[in-house]
């Protein structure tokens, strides 16, 4: 095959017309493309004038409240499942376990109360009674507190526990266990004292010295049970109380009293000593005696004399009367004679003996004597006067409330604590709720 240039020529030169053509066209779509684009754009630009305009005429008829921000549409979020879940568990959870257990688990307790309080009793003289002055009967606040702490103490408990056996009385029946509101046995006597707290209650008022006290138990009976042996132990409290207090107001009289008696005895018995080993009774007696009866014959002879004198004036030296006088005087001068010898002797008797001192041991034990009997008679009077004052004041303890006996149990008051439980799992859902959304805000 022969090759034609100008042919080759002409070929090329229509491939090259058509490739301009096609830029040429492509060229033209572009600036059509371009134009569209731009008459677009211009458009738009027209629209957003237009729409500003008409947004900005709107602001300016339209009042400013009315302008309300586009609000997007809500959706359902992953924390928001979360927090309905987290609602379930904590709030509604909770308060079914704790309606299930309160209604079908807890046992029933019944209350027994009993109120008493300290009198004591002052009998009054009558002065004190006329005058309107007297106190009859009152309480102290010293026995009020007593009592209170001797209610709440572990004496008491243990006491109570070996007469009543509260372990027992205080465990639920196995039919009904209860580990919330009873008594695990058998437990320390620091367990049963601690559990003694949440069941017995006691309420003091320190204005009118009255005292309350109320006992939870799972029987009625066994309520009062354990507020009768409260009461007698508190009751025997106060008696050992009172008569600890009459005795320690009586024993110091009743030693002064002792001793006294004991000196008088003592001195007593030496005196009897003293006067068992000299023979004599007192020892002026004897010579008081004999100076008396010197004193006597002393007058008989002066008015025997006198008589004689009165005779010889009047008759004659045989005058029978006169001899008779002279007799009488010679009689009476003998006896004073004699009685005279007897003196002498007895005189000197004594002072061979110590006279003056054994006067003055008679007078010693003579004085010690009379300041025993005194010292005796002052101890017997204030002995007296103690009993007297410690009888006067008798402390009793006196129930206003006796022990009362449950129909209807009261606790656990199932409603109140279910609502307790429903606002505290509520409270603390939103303290977690809180919590969790402040810290994802803070992230």
């Amino acid at each position: 095959m022969t090759h034609n240039p100008a042919q080759s020529t002409t070929t090329h030169h229509t491939h090259a017309a058509r490739k301009q053509q096609k830029l040429r066209e492509r060229e033209e779509a572009l600036r059509r493309i371009e134009k569209k684009r731009h008459d677009r754009a211009l458009a738009v630009a027209a629209r957003e004038t237009k729409r500003e305009t008409a947004s900005q005429a709107t602001i300016l008829t339209l009042p400013v409240t009315s302008i309300v921000p586009p609000v997007p549409q809500a959706r359902l979020h992953l924390r928001h499942r979360l927090s309905f879940v987290s609602f379930i568990i904590i709030v509604l959870g909770t308060s079914l376990f704790v309606s299930w257990y309160l209604w079908e688990r807890a046992a029933d307790r019944y209350t027994s109360i009993a109120g008493f309080a300290v009198h004591s009793e002052d009998m009054s003289s009558p002065v004190e009674l006329l005058g309107g002055v007297a106190n009859l009967s009152g309480s102290g606040a010293a026995d009020e507190e007593v009592l209170y702490q001797f209610i709440q103490s572990q004496h008491l408990v243990e006491k109570i526990d070996k007469s009543l056996n509260l372990r027992k009385i205080w465990s639920p029946p196995a039919t009904n266990s209860d580990p919330a509101f009873g008594y695990h046995a058998p437990g320390t006597i620091e367990d049963l004292t601690k559990y003694w707290g949440r069941m017995v209650n006691v309420y003091s008022d320190s204005s009118t010295g009255l005292i309350e006290v109320k006992v939870q138990a799972f029987a009625p009976e066994d309520a009062r049970a354990i507020v009768q042996e409260i009461y007698a132990e508190s009751a025997q409290l106060i008696h050992e109380l009172s008569a600890i207090a009459r005795e320690d107001a009586t024993q110091h009289a009743e030693e002064n009293l002792a001793r006294a008696a004991q000196r008088l005895k003592k001195t007593r018995l030496t005196l009897a000593q003293f006067r068992m080993r000299n023979q004599l009774v007192s020892p002026d007696t004897p010579l008081q005696i004999q100076t008396g009866l010197l004193a006597s014959l002393e007058a008989e002879m002066t008015e025997t004399l006198i008589s004689i004198d009165m005779l010889r004036q009047t008759s004659t030296p045989t005058d029978p009367r006169l001899k008779q006088a002279q007799r009488r005087r010679d009689i009476i001068a003998a006896r004073i004679s004699q009685e005279h010898q007897k003196l002498n002797a007895q005189q000197g008797a004594m002072h061979t003996i110590g006279f003056a001192d054994l006067f003055g041991q008679f007078e010693s034990l003579k004085v010690d004597l009379e300041f025993a009997e005194q010292s005796y008679t002052a101890s017997q009077a204030a002995f007296d006067t103690a009993v007297a004052e410690g009888r006067k004041r008798s402390k009793y303890l006196a129930a206003h409330i006796p022990p009362t006996l449950a129909e209807t149990s009261i606790y656990p008051n199932r409603p109140f604590l279910l609502g307790v439980t429903f606002a505290s799992s509520f409270a603390l859902w939103a303290l977690i709720m809180l919590v969790w959304h402040s810290l994802r805000d803070r992230h």
